[in-house]
């Protein structure tokens, strides 16, 4: 299902967010990319949805304190009671270049459900 790639969430990073090395933790990307999948699946159809999976997330390139964060999605999948969704991660460092550099992608399956919990249709 070719789609274009939609801006889900933007964000500073801050001092707050990094490791002892004085990059951004992984664990922060991650919890972004799976909070833009979430939205990016409520848009395609307004549900309460869970993460199933997270496929493969390799980081080609650190974060750093101050770079703006971008994470792109995408459809790539709709099923009866899923959605796959592709989210593109791009930092942009330095204040007068604003130079996008490819951080990570992740293929996320969000799954919708009722109040308890159980799988529901997405149709």
């Amino acid at each position: 299902m070719p789609q274009t790639r939609h801006l889900q969430i933007r964000v500073a990073m801050l001092p707050k967010d990094t490791n002892a090395m004085g990059s951004i933790f992984g664990g922060v990307i991650l919890s972004y990319i799976d909070q833009a999948a979430a939205q990016h699946a409520v848009l395609i159809k307004p549900r309460q949805y869970v993460t199933k999976v997270m496929r493969e997330v390799e980081f080609i390139a650190p974060v750093h304190v101050g770079d703006a964060v971008s994470f792109y999605t995408e459809t790539i999948k709709k099923g009866t009671t899923s959605i796959s969704v592709k989210v593109y991660v791009e930092a942009e460092r330095g204040i007068e270049t604003r130079k996008a550099i490819k951080v990570t992608e992740a293929e996320v399956v969000m799954v919708a459900v009722d109040a308890n919990g159980k799988p529901i249709s997405i149709d």
